[in-house]
C-alpha cells in the first residue's frame, strides 16, 4: 500500500475549490482505486492523505485530465506553495474499535 501526502500553503480557497476538491475525492475513490482520502485545512495549511493499492493507480489518477486541470488551478489560484510525497507503507498497526 502507498500513501500520497499533499501539504500546501493556502493562498485563497473559494467555492470553485470546494467543488473541485469534492470531485477529485470522488474520482480518486470511485474511479482510480483510492482506498481512503482524508484532508484538513487549518489556517493557511492544508494536508491531504490518500491511500492507494499501487503506484500505477497513483500515476493514472495524477494524469487524469480533470486532475491535471485541478493541479493547474491549484498552482494559479489556490496554493502559494505545495509539496507532494509518495511513500510505501511497510508496516501498519491498528486498534479495533
Amino acid at each position: 500500500m502507498f500513501v500520497v501526502i499533499f501539504r500546501a500553503k493556502v493562498r485563497e480557497l473559494d467555492e470553485q475549490y470546494s467543488r473541485m476538491a469534492a470531485r477529485m475525492r470522488e474520482l480518486a475513490l470511485n474511479e482510480f482505486g483510492c482506498l481512503e482520502f482524508h484532508a484538513v485545512t487549518e489556517g493557511e495549511n492544508e494536508v491531504a492523505l490518500s491511500y492507494w493499492p499501487s503506484e500505477e493507480a497513483i500515476r493514472a489518477w495524477k494524469s487524469h485530465p480533470e486532475h491535471l486541470l485541478a493541479q493547474g488551478l491549484g498552482r494559479e489560484r489556490w496554493y502559494a506553495s505545495y509539496c507532494v510525497q509518495v511513500a510505501s507503507i511497510g508496516r501498519e498497526y491498528r486498534m479495533a474499535g
